[in-house]
């Protein structure tokens, strides 16, 4: 067995690597430093990298001393080792690995993961709204976009008045029943009233912003029963007419199809010069004279 013995004022350093932030978070377009600290090495000249892992696959960002890949335009080494990105987009998100060797220490490699999130702002929501519900019936609203990173949540709104996800907890009573799903957008009427006429619109929202859908006109009419049950009769009435109105078309031979009747038959014209005689024992006819030229 060997002893290592180290003597006083003697020491092996190994290269060991830290972060002020191994978790940063920055909205979308803007720029975002990724730390990677040398907290001990004794190798002057140590080399760096930096990987990106994203969906199981690994590429580089930082290798043999440049930039690689799309970031050669956008980032740049700080402070010797941590990396800042420039002009981030959704696809920056992704964990970073910052690997350090240090040759000339006793542990001659280290490695710390940053983990990257950017947020992107929601895109203007898609605002399902019908526009002409009848009094007593359900009345579906949807409001949705899938562009925003952290997902979106949604609020609706009546006239520029804030719906509350929570009907019965509103400062100001609602005269209808609804139901208020901020994780999909869906607005649902269990039975509309005269009082949800209005304009609606919904804002989706996460922590890198809003976007907000236009207004959309919903107008609640009363059904009138005994309007249609008197078109239905009118309805009615003027089919029982048109009925009347053929059949006595028909009594008067208005639409008579054009036949010769009987009487009006007349019996074919006999040629001159030819006469017809039967007999009785033939029982059929016979020329009696001839033609005359």
């Amino acid at each position: 067995y060997y002893l290592l013995f180290v003597f006083p004022g003697c020491r092996l350093l190994a290269v060991e690597l830290t972060s002020s932030n191994t978790k940063p978070v920055v909205k979308e377009f803007q720029s975002v430093e990724l730390s990677c600290i040398i907290k001990s090495t004794e190798t002057p000249d140590p080399r760096i990298e930096w990987k990106k892992i994203r969906d199981g696959e690994t590429s580089y960002v930082f290798f043999d001393n440049k930039m690689q890949g799309n970031f050669v335009t956008r980032a740049e080494i700080v402070s010797r080792t941590s990396l800042v990105i420039k002009n981030t987009t959704r696809m920056d998100t992704a964990t970073y690995r910052c690997e350090v060797a240090a040759p000339s220490d006793a542990k001659t490699i280290d490695e710390i993961n940053i983990q990257l999130t950017v947020q992107v702002k929601p895109m203007v929501p898609r605002c399902t709204v019908p526009k002409a519900v009848p009094v007593g019936k359900s009345a579906s609203l949807h409001c949705h976009e899938n562009e925003g990173f952290p997902k979106s949540t949604y609020s609706w709104y009546r006239n520029s008045e804030p719906l509350s996800p929570d009907p019965k907890a509103s400062a100001k009573p609602h005269n209808s029943s609804y139901t208020l799903n901020p994780a999909t957008g869906t607005l649902v009427f269990r039975a509309v009233h005269k009082g949800d006429t209005g304009r609606y619109s919904c804002i989706a929202t996460n922590d890198a912003g809003f976007a907000k859908c236009e207004e959309q006109e919903m107008e609640v009419y009363d059904l009138n029963i005994g309007g249609i049950i008197g078109g239905v009769l009118v309805v009615l009435a003027v089919l029982v007419l048109i009925t009347l109105g053929i059949c006595c078309a028909y009594r008067r031979g208005y639409f008579a199809n054009g036949k010769e009747s009987g009487e009006s038959y007349k019996t074919p014209a006999k040629p001159d010069c030819v006469n017809y005689i039967r007999t009785d024992d033939e029982g059929d006819f016979r020329h009696k004279s001839s033609f005359v030229i």
